[in-house]
């Protein structure tokens, strides 16, 4: 996916949103901010928004000096999410279709995403998890998707948010564990998902984790190691959670399923969709 003149506003509210969490010298704000402006005065729009973002989360770890703004936000969605585990594992324990109701609750759960909102209180994510519980997804989606499940060997499933991971690990107990590796960014950027986040919410119990070698909040492969685009291209089925793996992957010829909550117009636009709607869709191959 292409970035849209749109996506400047954003990039600019995320980076002064990002920089009050990071520091409250208002010196390191504006010097933020106006390297951002400089960055995308000259940015290639045919390449995707998770590319700036990236840009601009390096450099507000370099300026600030913290390599983990989000550590306390991150650490606070995995632990109120796995209080609230038990009751939504219930749920999908009793719901007459338990994978429908896993795959809703983890798309619900991409609401939990600091980069795309930044006032995200516990009513507002209360309050998703609860309308997903009515908002039925394509009956025929998902049959294609247990279809492609049953069929592949080599599952990756790309994580995204912290809190989030919480509803995925619902989704991984209702699939064949065998086959999945679930994968993590390599570094930290926003509130996304590390190899230690995964560890503690369970996930790393149930099937093998990985990271992807690179600090995008999303999925470059040009920026990933090489294990990982060795373990991608050998793949035989992605699942993709999360608006930064739709930006960075919509466009890669591959096997994939997009997990996601449409957050912005410029997404709902790309996915012909409203905003807030859930989104389980089939990537699309040549």
């Amino acid at each position: 996916m292409k970035t849209y003149l749109d996506c400047i506003p954003c990039f600019l509210r995320q980076t002064l949103s990002a920089a009050k969490m990071a520091s409250d010298d208002p010196a390191l704000h504006e010097k933020l901010v106006r390297q951002v402006l400089q960055e995308a005065s000259t940015m290639n729009f045919d390449r995707s928004p998770v590319e700036m973002g990236m840009q601009i989360h390096r450099t507000l770890r370099e300026l600030s000096g913290n390599p983990d703004p989000y550590r306390a936000v991150k650490d606070r969605s995995n632990q109120r999410m796995m209080k609230v585990y038990p009751q939504l594992l219930s749920r999908v324990n009793a719901a007459p279709n338990p994978l429908a109701m896993a795959m809703r609750l983890a798309i619900a759960g991409n609401i939990m995403d600091f980069g795309a909102q930044e006032n995200l209180d516990d009513e507002t994510v209360d309050k998703a998890i609860a309308e997903s519980m009515a908002i039925p997804l394509s009956l025929d989606a998902i049959a294609q998707f247990r279809q492609e499940v049953e069929r592949a060997r080599d599952i990756l499933y790309l994580g995204d948010n912290t809190g989030e991971i919480v509803c995925d690990r619902l989704l991984l107990e209702q699939l064949p564990r065998e086959k999945i590796t679930y994968v993590v960014r390599g570094n930290p950027v926003i509130n996304d998902a590390t190899i230690a986040d995964a560890e503690s919410v369970g996930i790393a119990e149930l099937v093998p984790v990985i990271d992807n070698g690179s600090d995008a909040p999303g999925t470059i492969l040009a920026e990933c190691s090489p294990a990982f685009r060795d373990r991608f291209a050998a793949a035989d089925l992605i699942i993709a959670k999360g608006q930064g793996n739709y930006e960075s992957l919509s466009d890669t010829d591959k096997n994939i399923f997009f997990l996601l909550r449409a957050k912005c117009p410029v997404i709902a636009q790309n996915l012909d969709c409203a905003i807030g709607v859930q989104v389980l869709q089939r990537g699309r191959r040549r």
